[in-house]
């Protein structure tokens, strides 16, 4: 099993940049695709980004492609979220998953999560 816990949520303005980590337990975090979800209050959970094991292969949302980029350090069992051009609407807690079976980036079967982090971008 893998542990997940989120860092680096926060408030920001329109515009502005946040970079969320991930820090996974465990000595196999390579062997795990990685991906970030987000929910806002009242909708359903959101896929943001999904990253293959080895880092070769990514997915974004439409609605943050071009200004999201997700990463994965596997020798520091890590993953980010670099957050550019924040809007309103990127609000939402964001949640760091893993999973071991063997998906495309844009799955949404994933099997551990952690506990969130609040994101708040104002106007």
């Amino acid at each position: 099993q893998v542990q997940l816990v989120e860092s680096g949520g926060g408030l920001v303005q329109a515009g502005g940049s946040l970079r969320l980590s991930c820090a996974a337990s465990g000595r196999t975090f390579s062997s795990y695709r990685m991906g970030w979800f987000r929910q806002a209050p009242g909708k359903e959970r959101e896929l943001v980004a999904g990253i293959s094991r080895s880092g070769g292969s990514t997915y974004y949302a439409d609605s943050v492609k071009g200004r999201f980029t997700i990463s994965r350090d596997n020798a520091k069992n890590m993953v980010y979220l670099q957050m550019n051009s924040l809007k309103p609407e990127d609000t939402a807690v964001y949640y760091c998953a893993a999973d071991l079976r063997v998906r495309s980036s844009d799955s949404y079967d994933y099997n551990y999560w952690g506990q969130g982090t609040q994101v708040t971008v104002s106007s």
